[in-house]
């Protein structure tokens, strides 16, 4: 399997970055991996609903163009469906089984994602209806992509 994570942003803090590091060395037993790294905009405190929509657009142009059509995309959104580990892991595991194997996750920018993203994924996944940094949403989904993995191997993982 195939699975490239692409984010808004880079991942800056030491702490992150060695906890990223450690997912994508473990998730090497399992599939390739790819990370790819898009800028984020300038986005100041006072923004007016238009001018979000500017910034996710162009956050979301970048993001479409590293998308091939035939890769499954999986958005990381709120209001997503939120699945447990062992269902996830099953979800991870039919796309496989159904020729899905290339799989792009897609991490959006501190305002969140543009329509025409959302609009071209074909999965909206929620970790929460909390928000959370994307640099540490990286390291959140790359732990429960390993746990799936470990999951569907029948091998042991903590609950």
């Amino acid at each position: 399997m195939k699975l490239t994570v692409i984010a808004v942003g880079k991942v800056k803090e030491k702490f992150y970055r060695a906890a990223v590091d450690e997912y994508v060395k473990r998730l090497s037993r399992y599939c390739t991996l790819e990370s790819i790294e898009v800028a984020d905009e300038k986005a100041p405190e006072s923004l007016s609903d238009k001018e979000i929509e500017l910034v996710k657009g162009r956050e979301g142009e970048k993001i479409l163009s590293k998308i091939k059509d035939s890769q499954f995309v999986i958005t990381l959104e709120i209001g997503g469906k939120s699945l447990t580990s062992e269902k996830f892991a099953d979800y991870l595991g039919n796309l496989a089984l159904t020729g899905q194997s290339d799989v792009v996750f897609v991490i959006g920018g501190s305002l969140g994602l543009c329509e025409s993203v959302v609009k071209r994924s074909n999965f909206a996944l929620s970790f929460s209806k909390m928000t959370f940094p994307h640099q540490l949403m990286k390291v959140i989904l790359l732990e429960q992509v390993y746990r799936a993995f470990r999951i569907m191997k029948n091998e042991p993982y903590h609950k």
